[in-house]
């Protein structure tokens, strides 16, 4: 089943980015439990409570989320398991479809048809992504350290 990883993309506005500040410090302070639930109360339209148990795991994701509203970013949420089209995909790696499109014919990516149309797997992505940026940093650091061996002082 594919879905689309791409609807409306609003950012935060300062309000809600106050907001995710001081959320994401007030649950960061429950995280460090072992147990695998926590219980938390949200406050209807009359100011009544309710209390809802969540895994402990979607609060650390939802603290993650709030760091990131905070930053002022937009967030979605992709489940791993998902397959994207190569429009997603290329959005994903900050790449054009026609250069997504010759990755995948060179194989750097693995992907398979659905009908007349590709689909990459989420996680294929972002590991593409981690693999590339992994290359990059050590190419960064190579080229660094030949400036400092050639005496190439940027200051």
């Amino acid at each position: 089943m594919t879905r689309s990883t791409h609807p409306e993309v609003s950012l935060p506005v300062e309000r809600e980015m106050q907001a995710a500040v001081e959320g994401q410090r007030a649950l960061a302070t429950y995280l460090s439990t072992s147990f695998k639930t926590q219980r938390i109360q949200i406050f209807d339209d009359k100011d009544e409570a309710h209390q809802i148990e969540l895994p402990t795991s979607a609060l650390r994701l939802l603290v993650d989320i709030l760091a990131e509203l905070a930053d002022g970013n937009a967030v979605k949420i992709v489940p791993v398991h998902a397959e994207l089209t190569t429009q997603e995909a290329a959005d994903l790696l900050n790449v054009s479809r026609p250069h997504l499109v010759k990755l995948l014919d060179a194989a750097a990516l693995p992907f398979h048809k659905t009908g007349k149309h590709r689909r990459i797997r989420f996680a294929d992505v972002m590991q593409y992504k981690s693999e590339r940026e992994r290359t990059s940093e050590e190419a960064m650091k190579a080229l660094a350290e030949q400036a400092q061996r050639l005496g190439m002082d940027y200051e």
